[in-house]
């Protein structure tokens, strides 16, 4: 996989479009509070590739999907529960 982060801005534009507080934007991206996703966008930690494809799916696919996702993550053995919405 060849991948390039977006840029700090971007990510802080995409809270700004997206009305979220940080803590918002910490339960879309699945990390662990407002303060982690602050990092991303003060330009402390590039974004993988991984997280931001969460965020993208949570955002594009419809909720019947994303739990059928979850639910075959959990038949693999994971435990995953996501914020109630």
């Amino acid at each position: 996989m060849i991948y390039s982060p977006p840029s700090a801005d971007s990510l802080a534009k995409l809270k700004l479009e997206l009305g979220l507080s940080s803590t918002g934007m910490a339960e879309l991206f699945g990390v662990s509070n407002g303060r982690q996703w602050r990092k991303y966008t003060g330009s402390e930690r590039e974004i993988s590739a991984q997280i931001l494809f969460f965020a993208m799916a949570r955002l594009e696919l419809d909720t019947e999907t994303v739990e059928r996702i979850l639910q075959r993550m959990r038949q693999v053995g994971a435990n995953i529960e996501l914020a109630p919405e």
